[in-house]
């Protein structure tokens, strides 16, 4: 199953942009961006929490678990 990241979801939720959420966190627009279209292998504990702080939310409203589509034969 690939973990999806939802993070642009939840900042259209809390109406916020993501160069506010990189300030707040303290990392930078380059990797919530990253974050944000899924192109990183992982995420730090640490940033997690701050993310989820920031946005107010748990761990499970930004990263989904999606199943595989079935294979065609």
């Amino acid at each position: 199953m690939p973990i999806v990241v939802q993070l642009d979801l939840m900042l259209a939720r809390r109406k916020m942009r993501s160069r506010d959420l990189a300030a707040a966190v303290g990392i930078t627009e380059v990797n919530i961006s990253l974050l944000k279209s899924g192109k990183v292998k992982g995420v730090r504990f640490d940033t997690l929490e701050r993310i989820c702080e920031v946005l107010q939310c748990q761990p499970g409203d930004l990263l989904v678990c999606e199943p595989y589509p079935p294979e065609s034969t």
